[in-house]
């Protein structure tokens, strides 16, 4: 059985942009070598937006070396690259943007959500890449909540999303570089989770909104992320309340993490090389989104 190392909560917000007031989880210059292969976890809100004719976000910014992955509970997100890729994502879709070699990406709220108004809620986590996948060629996948397989609980007490990896049959949509257990799971008061990893790998839950015991006795409650030990294959969770949560578990990427602002990668010259060919334009650009104030 798989036993709690620690529990991290970030009471701290800042804003990213004019769109996303988040809480930093954890990043790659503190928890990464823990929990590889994930590196940063961003959590945006809960927050409630008035109406506006102004799309707020963060404009063009590069990243290198990694993917991103946005999970939208609430709200809507528009994403843009200098890749070409880009897609619009609403509440149980998620983004998994590969930026590898190098792309220039914007995020704005989409402008249907932006004219309303009303509740938002995303996680963004940044994944690894091993250092031979890199200086891939860039990717987008736009997973649709339709696309994602849900698995019930036994006497209907909750449900697992499976967005990449597996969970009993389910097989997630995402294409991952190394093996990745994601999961959106919810939870009813009293609901028992059983969780089956392999020894070795990351196994990590996120506790967005509610409370859970594991096996020892030990509380997760709001915003708040559950590091366990690599050892034993299992994990046990209830629900003491009415939960949502995540499950992030991963095989670990034994390689040096080096990070510098929007760039990750193994050695301190690759990211100076990074930050040449950005200013070089090598990572690309892109327009404006049309109808958005950047």
């Amino acid at each position: 059985m798989k036993k709690l190392l620690y529990a991290k909560q970030s009471t701290d917000s800042h804003w990213v942009g004019d769109g996303f007031p988040v809480r930093q989880i954890f990043s790659y210059s503190d928890l990464a070598k823990d929990i590889s292969p994930f590196l940063l976890m961003d959590y945006a809100g809960p927050a409630n937006f008035p109406p506006s004719e102004h799309r707020r976000g963060v404009g063009e910014h590069p990243h290198r070396g990694f993917e991103t992955v946005t999970m939208a509970y609430e709200g809507e997100v528009e994403h843009r690259d200098s890749a070409g890729g880009g897609g619009l994502i609403r509440s149980g879709d998620v983004q998994w943007m590969t930026a590898a070699s190098g792309l220039v990406h914007q995020e704005y709220h989409g402008t249907e959500y932006a004219k309303k108004g009303g509740p938002f809620e995303m996680v963004q986590l940044w994944v690894n890449l091993p250092r031979k996948d890199k200086m891939t060629k860039p990717r987008y996948q736009g997973i649709s909540t339709t696309d994602i397989p849900v698995v019930k609980l036994a006497n209907d007490m909750g449900h697992v999303r499976v967005i990449a990896g597996q969970y009993q049959d389910a097989k997630g949509p995402a294409k991952t570089f190394t093996p990745i257990n994601l999961w959106d799971v919810r939870l009813k008061a009293g609901a028992t989770l059983e969780i089956t990893q392999p020894a070795g790998h990351t196994t990590t839950v996120f506790v967005l909104a509610g409370e859970v015991k594991t096996a020892e006795g030990e509380l997760l409650r709001d915003a708040t992320l559950g590091v366990f030990e690599k050892d034993g294959d299992r994990l046990t969770i209830t629900a003491t309340q009415d939960t949502k949560m995540m499950f992030l578990g991963g095989e670990p990427i034994d390689e040096p993490i080096v990070g510098y602002g929007p760039f990750v990668m193994n050695s301190i010259g690759e990211i100076k090389q990074a930050f040449i060919d950005f200013q070089d334009g090598k990572m690309g650009t892109i327009g404006q989104i049309e109808g958005s104030e950047v």
